[in-house]
This record gives C-alpha cells, sequence and structure tokens, in this order.
C-alpha cells in the first residue's frame, strides 16, 4: 500500500465539501462509476492518491465503495479536476445532461 500524499485534514476538507455541497453528484457517481446503480444515498468517506472511498446505502443498509481515480493523484488540485470528470462520466453513462450544460 502506497502512503497518503493527501494530509488528514485535506481528506477532511474534500469529504466534508463533497458531503455537504455535492450529495447528488457523490450518489450519480456511485451509481454510475461505483457499481452501485441501486443506491439511494452515498456520501465520501475518505480517498488517497489512488482513489476515493465512500459508503452507499441500498436496501437500508450501508456498503462501503471504493472508485479508483484515472490517473494517480498528488496534489490537491487535481481532487477537484478528478471529480468533475467522474461526475461528466457518471452523467453520460446514466443518461443526464451536467449541471451547466444546455
Amino acid at each position: 500500500m502506497q502512503p497518503n500524499p493527501f494530509a488528514p485534514e485535506v481528506v477532511t476538507a474534500v469529504t466534508a465539501h463533497m458531503n455537504g455541497d455535492h450529495p447528488e453528484d457523490t450518489l450519480l457517481i456511485c451509481r454510475a462509476l461505483g457499481g452501485r446503480p441501486d443506491a439511494t444515498a452515498a456520501r465520501m468517506t475518505g480517498l488517497d492518491g489512488q482513489g476515493g472511498d465512500y459508503a452507499v446505502t441500498v436496501d437500508d443498509t450501508e456498503h462501503q465503495v471504493r472508485i479508483p481515480w484515472a490517473e494517480p493523484l498528488t496534489e490537491r488540485a487535481q481532487i477537484r479536476a478528478e471529480v468533475v470528470r467522474m461526475y461528466e462520466e457518471a452523467c453520460a453513462k446514466l443518461g443526464i445532461t451536467p449541471r451547466g450544460q444546455h
């Protein structure tokens, strides 16, 4: 296992932001890219340079999901770009128009 390039406070800030500001996006990502199309709720629980960790709710039971990044991340700024990429990929896979695109 490789060491996490992101300090605990970065992980906490990113997960809080995703869960507080983008819960719908997190759910779409987990449905489309996390193999949980039946999820009714999702929250980001952690991340490292290789991927993001999520807890998804399916039939009132919580399951852990790990979704790898497209490539290893080493800088905080890369996280946002990768999450946006994942959101757009999830929307395309689910046939949903991403926010800001008409």
